[in-house]
């Protein structure tokens, strides 16, 4: 009696063949097997028309043949883990950079420091810590390509860092913003903003903006192109008059922006006598002028009344252009504002002659 042993090894087998510029790909179920003590190959089935996914479970069918029952148990042991999210900070991180905000700050450990604190204001405003705990969720080390990674006394001595080289950061937004085209228009206004707590350097009570009583504040200027981005910020104490927030912005212009021949626009209260004689040479003002001025420029016979109509109107006198024109929305307040105030005058004046008739 003769005994024939036949062992048979199932695979996937992928071609690829090449006729003329054409390129032909197939991919095959094939086995081994031998048959009287050779080894043979046969084509089982042809896989070419499955799809990337089904050709991967027959692969992996094939890999478990001796015991399927495996497979099952594949799925309980493969456990998912969220990772770090990545669109956020990635997508915020773009904008930086088109913004020349990485380039000026620098690529060292403050400056992605500084960059982090800038993103995690866009992305979650919130304290030091709070920027610290955003790391923690966002993939702030991998975008950033961080070495090592900080806490919230770290964000605070970048904070310091910032502040002593804000005006090379400055000047060097500036510089990759605007090149060799340099603004000819700046505006310039201040704001404030209240504190809690007194441990403040610049905190001083003033004319306070928010209308918070009995708080200490600090005031913020503002000094923009003139298409309205910001090209520099400068903290004052909190009881700085806005005239006095000015000379330091000329100076910014001329000297840190190199700027020559510009005009600067600041309202009424803010552009003054002092402030526009102390103006450089090649420094012009655009300003609103106050209600007293208006009333000397009438007595002295410079504007007249009759001028002020909705169209445009323009009277120079010495070196000095007014523009004039009525605003039909501000007259209409202050005309409802007067006739509020005499309906308060006359219940005011009804009341007193009530109580004179029961005297």
């Amino acid at each position: 009696m003769v005994v024939i042993c036949t062992m048979v090894d199932m695979h996937i087998v992928e071609n690829k063949s090449k006729s003329g510029k054409k390129i032909y790909r197939s991919t095959l179920l094939r086995e081994s097997y031998r048959e009287d003590g050779k080894v043979k190959k046969r084509t089982i089935a042809n896989l070419s028309n499955c799809t990337p996914l089904e050709i991967e479970a027959i692969r992996l069918a094939l890999a478990h043949k001796d015991d399927l029952c495996a497979l099952g148990a594949l799925s309980e042991s493969v456990k998912l883990h969220e990772g770090l999210s990545m669109g956020a900070a990635w997508s915020v991180y773009q904008v930086a950079k088109e913004l020349g905000i990485e380039e000026a700050l620098g690529k060292d450990f403050e400056g992605k420091l500084a960059l982090w604190q800038v993103m995690a204001r866009v992305i979650g405003q919130g304290s030091r810590l709070s920027a610290v705990r955003l790391a923690q969720i966002h993939a702030a080390g991998d975008v950033l390509d961080m070495k090592r990674g900080f806490d919230e006394n770290n964000l605070y001595d970048n904070l310091s860092w910032l502040s002593e080289n804000q005006a090379k950061i400055e000047r060097k937004l500036f510089e990759l913003r605007r090149g060799g085209n340099k603004p000819k228009l700046f505006l310039y206004d201040v704001t404030s903003s209240y504190l809690e707590g007194k441990s403040n350097h610049f905190g001083e009570y003033g004319y306070n903006r928010d209308g918070k009583k009995r708080k200490k504040q600090i005031v913020i200027g503002m000094l923009c192109d003139e298409f309205g981005e910001p090209v520099s910020t400068e903290v004052f104490r909190g009881n700085t008059q806005d005239p006095k927030t000015f000379e330091s912005q000329v100076k910014k212009v001329l000297e840190r922006f190199g700027c020559k021949d510009v005009t600067i626009v600041g309202d009424r209260g803010m552009i003054k006598t002092v402030q526009i004689e102390s103006l450089p040479e090649g420094f012009h003002y655009i300003t609103a002028i106050t209600k007293p001025q208006i009333e000397s420029l009438i007595n002295k016979g410079i504007l007249q009344l009759g001028l002020f109509e909705e169209k445009l109107c323009e009277i120079k006198d010495d070196e000095v252009r007014y523009i004039l024109r009525r605003n039909p929305v501000r007259a209409e307040e202050m005309s409802k504002t007067r006739v509020s105030k005499l309906q308060s005058i006359e219940k005011y004046s009804q009341t007193n002659m009530i109580l004179e008739i029961w005297r």
